[in-house]
């Protein structure tokens, strides 16, 4: 449990909470779902109800192990390994991630053809990609590839090993799907962020006469300037 600890992975035990997020998911018949990091399969019951096959994907050995003896349901495929490096197609995603995978997963995410993802992250995280106050690479690309719902905070006490912090349930609905290499140039831009823009330009061999640095951009003119670099 310590070595899980340390790596940010925390389960959740609440079955109203895992109930409330398949429901929050409006998974239906028709609806493929992948859910990266299987756990102790507390949200599998719930997914597996309406959904036409789900994808469940675990990388510890034990826990694959013990829901290959817990659980049967005919339109659940359980897998083991790294679930990031799967080529399912699915139309919802679900998963109550380590927190330091958070970043990834959305990178991740943007990058793939969905109707929704529904994940738990660390309040702190989730507050980061709502701020007004100051941008975040991952919050401009994020706000840029869905429409981003905050559905609940979720106290620490419903996890365990409990977690110092609380977390927070969020609802993905993609706009549209965002390549490895706009994904890449905004995070390289935000490298320079206390440049002023005219100084970052420079670094791609683009000109321009502007002083203004990144937070003074909205979202939308940083990634129009990424795409900018990125067809040059």
């Amino acid at each position: 449990m310590n070595k899980r600890k340390k790596l940010g992975q925390h389960f959740l035990k609440s079955k109203t909470i895992a109930k409330s997020i398949a429901s929050n998911a409006k998974i239906t018949e028709n609806d493929v779902v992948l859910e990266i990091g299987t756990g102790h399969g507390i949200l599998i019951p719930y997914i597996c109800k309406n959904a036409k096959k789900v994808y469940s994907i675990e990388s510890d050995e034990n826990l694959y192990s013990s829901a290959k003896s817990n659980f049967d349901y005919s339109n659940l495929i359980l897998e083991r390994g790294n679930g990031f490096k799967s080529n399912h197609d699915f139309s919802i995603f679900i998963s109550n991630l380590p927190y330091s995978k958070s970043r990834f997963a959305i990178e991740w995410l943007l990058q793939k053809k969905f109707s929704r993802a529904i994940i738990m992250v660390q309040m702190e995280f989730a507050e980061k990609l709502q701020s007004k106050e100051e941008h975040k690479s991952i919050s401009v690309l994020a706000n840029y590839g869905f429409r981003i719902k905050f559905l609940m905070n979720v106290k620490k006490s419903n996890f365990t090993p409990v977690p110092k912090v609380d977390s927070t349930v969020i609802l993905l609905e993609k706009k549209k799907v965002v390549s490895k290499e706009l994904i890449s140039t905004v995070n390289k831009i935000f490298s320079y962020r206390r440049k002023t823009l005219q100084n970052i330009l420079k670094q791609f061999n683009l000109n321009t006469t502007s002083k203004k640095r990144l937070d003074e951009l909205s979202g939308d003119e940083i990634i129009k300037i990424a795409q900018k670099i990125v067809r040059s």
